[in-house]
Parts: C-alpha cells; sequence; structure tokens
C-alpha cells in the first residue's frame, strides 16, 4: 500500500537524481541519433556502424552512474521501504510533463532493482504496470516539429509535385543525383498500387518527420490514406554510384515494413523527442508486430523487453498451457524451453558445457553480446536478456522441471519469494528471441511428402535455398557461423532462413580458411583419422559436405545454388574485401522494389556475383560507398 503522506525528505531528492540520470540518458541516446544524420551525408559508414554499437552500451553506463550517485549523497540502498514508496510517487509526479514517461519508467525499474532486494519487485516499489499515459503525447513547445507530416497531393496527376516537396523538406545536405527523375519512378510505382482505389476527400501521404538510419541507408516511412484504406510505405534513400543521393526502392504494405524493421536487423538512429508517438505511427503500419519489438527496432531494447515481460504475465495469466523443452535435437550448450501458445524461446546456458564445446559460459555471453552490437544483416534472430526471472512452479511440465534441475542446478532456485504461498521457479539468467521452425525439422517434413507433394519439394528447394543465402549474407557482415548444422538455423513466418546458434561464431576475418591439404602417402590417403596439423581458428569448407548433404535431393539443391561455400577461395575473397575496408550491406528488400536498374541499382559495381542471392542483394563497396 502506498503512504497516505509525503512526509520523507529525502525522497524527493533522490527522485529528481533518478530522473536527472534518466535525462541524462536520454541525451546521450539522442545526440547520437541526431548525428547519424550528418554521418550519412558525408558518407562515414565506419563511424555509423560505430556508433550503432555504442550506442547499446549507454544505458547501462547511465545506470550504473546513476546508482553510484544515490549511493554516494543518499546511501540509497539503506533507505526504508516507506522511503522507495515516496520516492515512486515523486518520480511520478515528475513524470506527467516528461515527453518520454515509458522510458523514464524503465530507467527507474532498472536503478531501483539493482538497489532493491528482489522481493521487492512488484507495484509497490517498482512500475509493472504503465502510471503514466502516453496516448496522444506530442511535443507542443513553439518551434517543435511534429510527428509526422500530412501531404495533400488532390489527385493521381500531382503526386510527382507533392513527392518532390517531401523529399526537399528533408533538408539533407547533398544534392540528389536526380531528383525529379527518381520522384517519377517513385511516383509510377505509387500510381500501380492505387490503381484500384477510390481516392476520397482525405487522400493524403503522412511521413515521419525524421529519417531512420542504418549502416549506409536513410529511410523515409510513412503511410498513404484514402477513405478507410492505409498503406504503408518507405523509401530508402541510398548514395548512388556518383556518391549523390538517389530514391533506391519503393517498399509498400504491411510485408515490406516487416522486413525493414525485422527482429534479424540492427537498430534503427532516428532523432525523436517523444518515442511512444513514433511507436504508435509504426504500429499502425505493423499492427501485427508487438510495440516490444517496434521500441526494439528503434534501438530502445530496455523498453523493449520491459514492454515483452508484461505482455508475457498478461499471457500467462490467460492461458493454461505448461513450459516445456521446446522441440528439437538438444543442444550441448544451451538449455531451450517454450510455452506453446506464445510464439517465443527460452535459453538459458548450461552449468556444464558439453566436453566436445571448447567454450566456456562467459565466452558464450560474450557472443550473444557480440550479435547485439553487430549488423545482423537480416540472418541472426536478437535475442532480449533477463536476470532474476521468476516463473510459476506450475507452469513448468515436470519433464521440464526436471531437466532445468539436471543441467542449470546453480541458476534456478524454486522459492515463494513474495511470502504469497505461490511457489515461484527463478532463473538467474535468461535469453528470450522469437520462436523459428529448426531449418532440420523443417527439411525433414518437406522430405517425407516431397514425391507425393510437388509443393513440399519445392518448399525444400526454397529452404536449402535460403539457408545459403543466410550464410552469404552473414559473410557480407563478417560473420562466420562456426556450425552450419541445418539445426542451428530456423524458418521464419514468411519463410525465410535465420541464424539462432551463436556460441561458435566468429568474425570472418579472424578465420583462417584451408583447403585440406593432398595427402602425401598411401597411408595418409586410407587414414581414418585427420593426419594434417589444425590450428583452433582454422576452417576447412570442403568438409561441410558430409554434414550437410546426405540427402540426395537437398545435395543437388545445395550444389546447383552454392557450390561454392564449399570452396575455400570463396570465404577468403570475402575476407580480402572486409579487410580493405568494404562494408558490404544487405539490403533489406528484394530486387523488385528498385527503383533503378544498372548503376543505381547498386547491384552491378562490382560486387562479386557469387555473393549476389535472389531476393536480398548486397550493396556494392564501391568507393562510393566506403
Amino acid at each position: 500500500m502506498f503512504p497516505q503522506r509525503l512526509d520523507a525528505p529525502e525522497a524527493y531528492a533522490i527522485a529528481q537524481a533518478l530522473m536527472h540520470g534518466f535525462n541524462l540518458h536520454y541525451r546521450s541516446f539522442s545526440a547520437q541519433a541526431a548525428q547519424a544524420k550528418q554521418r550519412f551525408e558525408s558518407m562515414d559508414w565506419q563511424g555509423q556502424q560505430r556508433a550503432q554499437r555504442e550506442r547499446i552500451e549507454f544505458y547501462d553506463l547511465q545506470v550504473r552512474a546513476c546508482i553510484q550517485r544515490l549511493e554516494d549523497e543518499f546511501s540509497a540502498s539503506q533507505k526504508s521501504m516507506a522511503v522507495w514508496q515516496q520516492v515512486k510517487l515523486h518520480y511520478i509526479g515528475l513524470m506527467v510533463d516528461h515527453l518520454q514517461p515509458e522510458l523514464a519508467e524503465t530507467f527507474f525499474n532498472s536503478v531501483t532493482t539493482k538497489i532493491l532486494h528482489r522481493t521487492h519487485f512488484q507495484n509497490d516499489f517498482i512500475f509493472v504496470r504503465a502510471a503514466v499515459s502516453t496516448e496522444y503525447l506530442e511535443n507542443t513547445q513553439p518551434g517543435a516539429t511534429p510527428t509526422y507530416l500530412a501531404f495533400y497531393p488532390g489527385d493521381l496527376l500531382r503526386l510527382e509535385d507533392t513527392l518532390r516537396t517531401i523529399f526537399e523538406q528533408l533538408n539533407l545536405q547533398c544534392p540528389f543525383e536526380d531528383l525529379p527523375r527518381d520522384v517519377q519512378l517513385l511516383a509510377t510505382r505509387m500510381r500501380e498500387k492505387l490503381a484500384n482505389l477510390t481516392l476520397r476527400a482525405n487522400f493524403q501521404i503522412q511521413v515521419l518527420s525524421n529519417l531512420f538510419y542504418r549502416n549506409k541507408g536513410a529511410y523515409l516511412v510513412g503511410k498513404i490514406i484514402t477513405g478507410y484504406t492505409e498503406l504503408p510505405l518507405a523509401i530508402p534513400i541510398l548514395h548512388g554510384c556518383q556518391g549523390k543521393l538517389v530514391l533506391h526502392a519503393a517498399l509498400f504494405g504491411e510485408d515490406d515494413l516487416h522486413a525493414l524493421f525485422s527482429f534479424a536487423r540492427a537498430y534503427f538512429m532516428v532523432d525523436m523527442d517523444v518515442p511512444s508517438a513514433y511507436v504508435s505511427f509504426l504500429h499502425s503500419l505493423m499492427p501485427r508486430k508487438p510495440r516490444a519489438e517496434i521500441y526494439n527496432a528503434l534501438g530502445l531494447a530496455k523498453q523493449g523487453k520491459t514492454l515483452f515481460y508484461r505482455d508475457f504475465l498478461h499471457h500467462l495469466r490467460h492461458s493454461s498451457d505448461q513450459l516445456r523443452i521446446a522441440p528439437g535435437i538438444k543442444g550441448l550448450v544451451m538449455l531451450v524451453f517454450d510455452l506453446p501458445s506464445f510464439p517465443y524461446v527460452f535459453k538459458l546456458i548450461k552449468d556444464k558445457i558439453a566436453s566436445s564445446k571448447d567454450v566456456t559460459r562467459s565466452q558464450v555471453k560474450g557472443k550473444y553480446q557480440m550479435v547485439k552490437r553487430h549488423d545482423r544483416g537480416g540472418r541472426m534472430a536478437d535475442t532480449m536478456e533477463y536476470s532474476l526471472v521468476a516463473l510459476p512452479r506450475d507452469r513448468f511440465s515436470q519433464e521440464l522441471l526436471a531437466e532445468l534441475q539436471a543441467q542449470a542446478p546453480d541458476q534456478i532456485e524454486i522459492s515463494d519469494r513474495d511470502g504469497d504461498g505461490q511457489m515461484e521457479v527463478i532463473i538467474s539468467h535468461l535469453y528470450i528471441e522469437r520462436r523459428l521452425v529448426p531449418l532440420n525439422m523443417f527439411l525433414l517434413e518437406c522430405l517425407a511428402e516431397a514425391d507425393s507433394k510437388p509443393e513440399r519439394r519445392a518448399a525444400m528447394e526454397r529452404a536449402v535455398i535460403e539457408y545459403g543465402n543466410a550464410i552469404k549474407d552473414l559473410v557480407a557482415t563478417n560473420i562466420f557461423p562456426g556450425d552450419m548444422l541445418w539445426k542451428n538455423f530456423g524458418v521464419t513466418r514468411g519463410g525465410k532462413v535465420v541464424f539462432y546458434d551463436y556460441d561458435e561464431i566468429e568474425y570472418l576475418t579472424d578465420c583462417n580458411f584451408r583447403n585440406v591439404p593432398e595427402p602425401r602417402n598411401e597411408e595418409e590417403e586410407m587414414s581414418g583419422e585427420i593426419w594434417y596439423s589444425v590450428g583452433p581458428k582454422d576452417v576447412f569448407p570442403e568438409t561441410f559436405g558430409p554434414f550437410l548433404l546426405g540427402h540426395p535431393a537437398v545435395r543437388d539443391v545445395f550444389m546447383r545454388h552454392h557450390a561454392d561455400l564449399l570452396d575455400a577461395d570463396f570465404w577468403r575473397s570475402h575476407q580480402g574485401r572486409i579487410r580493405e575496408g568494404q562494408i558490404l550491406d544487405v539490403f533489406p528488400y528484394e530486387r523488385s522494389r528498385f527503383l533503378h536498374a544498372g548503376a543505381n541499382g547498386l547491384d552491378t559495381l562490382g560486387l562479386d556475383t557469387q555473393l549476389s542471392t535472389p531476393g536480398l542483394i548486397q550493396e556494392a563497396a564501391t568507393p562510393a560507398h566506403i
């Protein structure tokens, strides 16, 4: 119960210090996003990637700094719970006119849960539910830019003029190569999309005020409205072959936006005073995407974690199925479980990792952090990391509980944490990511019916091709998967193949790709053992085949499309590109969305055609793109 009176004089000062800590964090976060525009304009791609990595560390640094201040100035950990209840009430008051109240709540939770005992992780002391509404929240200060702008073409004949106005008002400090040309191409695509629609009185184009920056691209995001129809759109802006700006593609519809804001891609940088307003707008474009994932995509991972956990607790209250060991081949490093009715999986590192895996617990944690900071190229699933996760004991199957007690006894505690008679399983360290269909299971299901159902054989072929595409996209981002077995990849709802087993990943440039030496004598040739020396970073691509291509149908498809993956020269050539400083982007859209052919399509600028994949095209790293 909250106190009836606010009579602790230090409570308000503590609340102010907490809010000051959050404001410092968000200023740093916003400054990096604002600078993304300058980095894009000057083609500082290395700086853009560095900023994307560094920004991830901002939050934890500021949380630690805030905790230190609270301890130094107030001996915060020694304060009574009555004081902390009052701190929370004062903090709510400070959030009433704040532009990022939901983020401020999460910051409060991050700080206080590291100060308070875990028995106080409840409504009285932290924000389990939002206390301040963000609905219709806007920056109404004089001169403030609204979240989105609306433009009114009137009819389809005037689309070009409207579009030109939209791009000119972005005030990019570098010239377009030929904006009228690009606008005409874009208007043609729009007319095709709107051809079967009746233009109503409210016909308009709404666009978010600020661009979204990631790697070497800037994206205009918005929607076309006519009547009750809303058509999401996104327009990528890139530097063309002359170093000037081009409108590169036209993305329309929810599926295209889902690909752009995928959980398997690096986070965007976007300058936003009111993040909740941006999230609301984006959610209107992608209603099937949870708000938690949208916050993640904007680089606000802590808020994404908060919303995800609220969604999960809500789901637990309204479901009755049990947590179980996830289907598929059990891992040697990670223990994986899921709730069948919930589209995510839960992973924890085993206490004792199998001896066949030369990796430690801390190294595995480091691999997951590496993925977090890296450009995932659309091929590595994002993960959310949690500590001290408490779940109801009665929602665990006996089989899963036995597995946890056998494989991770040091990481679980079964107790009545809150003293309310409800037993909980408390897990010390947990990763959560989107559930995917394991690729090995998907292929087995397809192959079982391939002879009688042509559509299943076609699905198998697409999956094998996608598997190779996934590896090549990872190559473009300087990632070597390490363990390339089918079981370490998953298939998304849209049929895309994504990698999710990170304990053996390495930077491509850290690996030593070798050909298997020719045997020097008959004894070596007939030997069933490896007779040549192998270093810790040595990789022999030609040896992948026996582990991957046992089924003739799979082998046939793989060798037709991706035989180069068995050639050490393929890997070495791309190592060379990366070591030369070339940054190879993987476009989050298909070639059919391109507005240009040839040079301005950016798929013919000296990039080895072996790396190019059907659907997703790697951007060439010519001098204009370095």
